[in-house]
């Protein structure tokens, strides 16, 4: 995992965060010679622009020649605007200036220094050549929470760093063993269920979607009561993550296009520990459930078929219409087994269909819940972190899209439209409706790099149900 590009110094080059008009107006207050030398460098304070400022025009004649005195950046509304600076400055210590042309909110820093760290991700654990970067470092701001930015960077980087991670070395297992290194550094419990086990313990939907691969599925589970003793007030918070390590589309088989990035499969898992880490790192008072179902949907002679049909543990049984649905299969049993306690939130990630993509594109994460509530509250607090989901309705009339002519439902709908809401509407059989439940259907992955954001696996919507959660265990 990265480490974060942060320091103490006292000693750090100033960063003047300005837009247009604040940099005219900055610079009628300087000299000549140093306005004549941002006009010819044409900066303009374009959002996420900087321009570095020779410490001799700054009165620092006395510094090593050549030496940056301070850099000027331009601002942005946007979250990830600056987010490349920690990669894209020279090497060094840099701190925000106290004379900004407009003082920065305590959101506005905490959200400039959150951008920063993301900005400074790298994967490399598969390059020999591994080339250390230097990287700018940012002092911490006073104001700043420097607790949470670290925790949320940290859970971010986990989760890029998880679905990053090759198939071969990402199955049912290792996340498994992910998820057990999470817990001994919190002083959480976790426990997992493999293989036939899940028969014995009533997971046949779960186990049948993974039973045909040589890496056995399994129900993996963890557990943290807080940072307190009493445990009784406080909320009860369950997050599920589908953790299909890989996806062939089974014996619905997908073209290798499609297959190519099924790495990715697995995102949902990687959130919700992304999720918890940041949980457990601030201490949020809440009981704490981890739910994943972990399988590879892989084909062979005992793959489950289209047109069997299965048992789920809420005693439903289900027609196969497509073997390449697995991701709602999986998550049906282990949605049960969470509304059984009854908590005060259950959410669940996914990458569970194409037709969200097609709805909302590749960075808006498709939000369902059976509590309006609960979907308003989570859309604000995505709004406020620019961590965006977009509510889509769970519309019943398009439940009868999911039926069967020989059992109780269907894992696929017939005809060809409306299938992310129809695949969320598979998953609210198995919640109860007086449970609160936000089903989150996301991408996982960037396909090309932008400011803050490397091409690979991306965390959507982690830091919105983090703030909700935060805001819950507060009120």
């Amino acid at each position: 995992m990265s480490d974060l590009p942060f320091c103490h110094h006292h000693s750090a080059i100033p960063l003047i965060l300005c837009d247009k008009a604040g940099l005219e107006a900055w610079l009628v207050k300087q000299t000549e010679a140093l306005s004549a030398w941002v006009e010819s460098c044409e900066f303009t304070a374009a959002a996420g622009a900087f321009l570095l400022l020779p410490a001799a025009l700054l009165g620092g004649a006395s510094e090593q020649q050549g030496a940056v005195g301070a850099v000027l950046v331009g601002r942005g509304d946007d979250f990830w605007a600056c987010a490349d600076l920690a990669t894209q400055l020279p090497a060094g210590n840099y701190r925000l200036d106290d004379k900004l042309d407009r003082p920065l909110s305590i959101q506005e820093t905490e959200d400039f220094t959150l951008a920063w760290a993301l900005g400074s991700y790298r994967f490399q654990a598969y390059q020999s050549q591994e080339k250390p970067e230097q990287l700018a470092r940012l002092v911490w701001p006073d104001q700043v929470c420097a607790s949470r930015v670290e925790a949320l960077a940290r859970g971010v980087f986990l989760t890029r760093d998880l679905i990053n991670t090759p198939a071969n070395d990402m199955g049912p297992a290792d996340l498994a063993t992910t998820t057990g290194e999470l817990a001994g550094r919190y002083g959480a419990q976790w426990t997992e269920i493999v293989g036939d086990d899940l028969l014995t313990y009533n997971f046949p939907s779960l186990h049948a979607v993974g039973r045909a691969s040589v890496r056995a599925p399994r129900l993996i589970e963890l557990r943290w009561n807080g940072p307190e003793r009493d445990t009784a007030d406080m909320p009860a918070v369950t997050l599920v993550g589908k953790g299909i390590c890989f996806d062939s589309g089974g014996l619905d088989l997908k073209p290798p296009s499609n297959m190519r990035l099924m790495k990715k499969d697995m995102g949902g898992a990687a959130h919700v520990l992304g999720v918890a880490s940041a949980i457990m790192a601030c201490g949020l008072p809440c009981r704490l459930r981890v739910l994943i179902p972990a399988a590879e949907n892989a084909v062979a002679g005992n793959a489950f078929r289209p047109g069997d049909v299965i048992d789920t543990r809420k005693g439903l049984r289900v027609e196969i219409g497509n073997t390449d649905a697995e991701g709602r299969l999986v998550l049906c049993d282990v949605l049960d087994l969470a509304g059984e306690e009854k908590p005060d939130l259950i959410v669940d990630f996914a990458t569970l269909t194409g037709a969200a993509r097609v709805a909302l594109g590749a960075d808006l994460p498709a939000l369902f819940s059976n509590n309006d509530n609960l979907a308003q509250r989570l859309r604000a607090h995505s709004v406020a972190t620019q961590d965006e989901v977009w509510h889509l309705p769970l519309h019943k009339p398009y439940r009868k899209l999911l039926d069967s002519a020989v059992a109780d439902l269907n894992n696929v709908s017939s005809g060809g439209f409306a299938g992310a809401i129809t695949a969320a509407l598979y998953l609210a059989e198995f919640v109860p409706d007086d449970v609160p439940w936000a089903h989150l259907d996301v991408m996982a992955w960037n396909g090309s790099a932008r400011p803050g954001r490397p091409e690979g696996g991306e965390a959507l919507g982690l830091r919105a149900v983090f703030a909700l959660i935060a805001d819950m265990v507060r009120r």
